[in-house]
């Protein structure tokens, strides 16, 4: 008996702290996209989320862990919706367009969360975050199989990166064509090897937003829906020579 109370005891104290690293996120996203990255303080977030500064302490140590934390945590929470869309395609090359097209609206469906990003930027792509790891997961393959010319799928991986989060930034606060996102992805694919008619395909190729964000901090965020159309068919494409 006397295990199983200091299991509960534990399982509760796991939960507490849990719901509290969260508090602490899902305030922080308001106080970063406030006062912005470089100025927040730890007072800021103390006083959002209604901590003592030794509960923030025992969370995160700085301000900039508490920013990865909670870019990482978002930017995954969107991931895990888009990426099951990205694999129904069997073309590597669709998967890198469908993804960055839907992860870019997202940006414009959830405004605060856009608004964040265009602050914190490529700081969300560590090695190792979901964004790096579905990103390369399908240039590689794309690479492997011949349909697209890149010498390096580090560098094709950071030239979709930038494309991302400087075209997220741009669709908010610039005047901008609705198909800003394709635009920049059929550059990117004639880039990589592709003819420009293949490339205009892939990128303005039909797609289907996917619901609403479920994950835990997007759950307390408005959304303005803007659905695309309907999914489009996969069609098998001709490979193209790999890069000298």
């Amino acid at each position: 008996m006397e295990e199983k109370g200091e299991d509960h005891r534990v399982r509760v104290g796991a939960a507490r702290r849990e719901k509290t690293r969260l508090r602490l996120l899902e305030t922080a996203l308001t106080v970063f996209t406030e006062k912005g990255p470089e100025l927040a303080v730890i007072d800021d977030f103390i006083a959002a989320a209604g901590v003592s500064r030794g509960t923030f302490y025992n969370h995160f140590r700085t301000t900039g862990e508490l920013l990865l934390a909670l870019a990482t945590a978002m930017s995954d929470e969107v991931l895990q919706i888009v990426d099951p869309l990205v694999l129904h395609l069997d073309d590597p090359v669709e998967r890198v367009a469908a993804g960055t097209r839907l992860y870019m609206q997202m940006a414009l469906r959830y405004p605060l969360w856009g608004s964040f990003m265009t602050q914190v930027g490529t700081r969300i792509a560590a090695r190792g975050q979901l964004i790096d790891v579905f990103l390369r997961r399908d240039l590689e393959l794309a690479r492997a199989r011949k349909l697209i010319a890149v010498d390096s799928v580090p560098v094709a991986r950071d030239i979709v990166l930038g494309a991302i989060f400087y075209g997220i930034e741009t669709m908010l606060t610039e005047p901008t064509r609705a198909n800003h996102a394709e635009q920049i992805l059929r550059s990117v694919l004639v880039g990589f090897g592709l003819s420009p008619a293949e490339a205009k395909r892939i990128a303005f190729m039909p797609l289907e937003m996917p619901g609403a964000v479920q994950g835990p901090i997007f759950s307390s965020l408005q959304a303005v829906a803007k659905p695309l159309a309907p999914a489009a068919k996969v069609r098998t494409r001709v490979r193209v020579q790999p890069a000298s």
